[in-house]
């Protein structure tokens, strides 16, 4: 695929739910124009497109992943979750569109910051800082972070968020949705109800700030011990429902880590992993959006600085159990366990194809073989994530359509699979089968 989302740039968000409605409109328009002009065409050539060949060309998805960003907000929120929740469930040709949203959005303009802030902290508020920076260090769906000091001392990284995000969650989901449903990418018979109704529960948990300010805070508590890790302080008195406050901490984006010996990546890569078993199996009280942009490490000492913990859940003892068996089960090599456990945690429904039910197995199998079969598994050998989408894909274009899970799992599954994600760019070398057998042996 050509071409390439526009550069994050300052503009104003829009914040009315009409306006935004306009904007959405206006795209699924313009995209719709361009898709009969491309089918003329293509018609007097000789060819019948479909219509994945009609959407999925480089201007109609630059338009898409560029309007979505610029709405920001559950627009631009809803197409991460859709292509970070549901893995393979959708079809590549979809998570094409929705991967681009994963860069930086555009920013508010000084202007409307200020507007922004005289809501939330009164007009006066810039008195209290002895500086603050009005060009954003970062800038996301909900919202985008500024550093500042205040007079008292404190180096502060604030986040900000966008005007109008949580009035219009609701209509942006439901426009959203009717957007895919009308492009003909869904699986035949996938259910996106229940997508959308969980889209709408963490959209409106994620633009609750003071709620994300407590999880920093509890996270902070629990980590407080361990020196493999930073937590930024919680900074309450500057903290709204739309303003988050908290120590800025100097660091590197964990990609940079990239060009680290390998010493230094495993050793990374392992406390990731170590802590992701950890949030699991002790906590039961998980961090679940594994953007890279969410880890950065301290490069003279190694340590992990983690960010953003407006997507924390807890999970249930019952749901947690049945996981700690399923990795036990997996690394011992028992099939009919690992059947009878795909059935109970609802991988596979009493109504799944027989054969289909024997290619997930298969899936799930190759996954604990490879980490069994090594002493030290090499994450950046690309072989099983290649088996493993094959796989995927493969079920699909059978016609597989997959059972409504227990939302846990799919916040669960998007952990494990970013975690996984980033062991392989850091190309970590584990011993992953005794990580694990720390958590999970009895």
């Amino acid at each position: 695929m050509s071409g390439s989302r526009t550069p994050p740039r300052a503009l104003n968000v829009p914040s009315g739910r009409l306006s935004r409605l306009a904007r959405l409109s206006s795209m699924a328009t313009s995209v719709a124009g361009n898709m009969a002009v491309t089918g003329l065409r293509e018609t007097a050539r000789g060819n019948r497109p479909g219509v994945k060949d009609l959407l999925l060309t480089p201007s109609n998805i630059q338009r898409i992943a560029d309007d979505l960003a610029r709405m920001r907000g559950a627009a631009m929120k809803i197409g991460q979750l859709l292509s970070m929740d549901t893995g393979d469930i959708l079809p590549p040709e979809l998570n094409q569109i929705m991967a681009r949203l994963r860069a930086d959005a555009d920013y508010m303009p000084p202007k409307q910051l200020k507007v922004v802030l005289n809501k939330n902290w009164g007009n006066s508020w810039l008195q209290k800082f002895e500086r603050f920076d009005v060009r954003p260090l970062a800038a996301a769906s909900i919202g985008q972070v500024h550093r500042a000091k205040t007079r008292d001392g404190r180096d502060m990284a604030i986040k900000v968020q966008y005007p109008g995000v949580a009035r219009s969650i609701d209509s942006d989901v439901a426009t959203v949705a009717a957007l895919i449903k009308v492009s003909g990418l869904l699986p035949r018979g996938f259910e996106l109800k229940p997508y959308m109704e969980e889209a709408l529960r963490q959209l409106r948990e994620e633009a609750d700030y003071e709620r994300e300010g407590q999880c920093l805070r509890d996270f902070r508590q629990r980590l407080q011990d361990d020196d493999t890790f930073v937590v930024p302080e919680f900074y309450e008195d500057f903290t709204t429902k739309h303003v988050l406050a908290m120590s800025y901490i100097g660091s590197r984006p964990i990609e940079d880590a990239v060009d680290l010996d390998q010493t230094r990546r495993n050793r990374i890569a392992e406390s990731l992993v170590t802590l992701l078993l950890r949030e699991l199996f002790d906590f039961r009280f998980m961090q679940t959006d594994p953007n890279f942009a969410n880890y950065r490490f301290d490069p003279q000492t190694d340590r992990l600085v983690l960010l953003d913990f407006g997507a924390t859940r807890h999970f249930q003892s019952k749901f947690v159990d049945q996981y700690r068996r399923l990795f036990q089960i997996g690394l011992a090599g028992d099939i009919d366990g690992l059947r009878a456990l795909a059935h109970e945690i609802g991988f596979i429904a009493p109504e799944t194809a027989p054969h289909h039910q024997q290619a997930l197995l298969e899936m799930i199998e190759t996954a604990f073989a490879a980490f069994r079969e090594h002493n030290t598994f090499d994450f950046g050998n690309t072989a099983l994530l290649q088996k493993m989408n094959a796989a995927g894909r493969a079920l699909a274009s059978d016609g597989f359509v997959p059972p409504p899970v227990p939302l846990d799992v799919l916040y669960l599954h998007r952990k494990l699979g970013g975690t996984y994600l980033l062991a392989n760019r850091l190309k970590a070398q584990l011993p992953i089968r005794d990580i694990v057998g720390r958590f999970v042996t009895p």
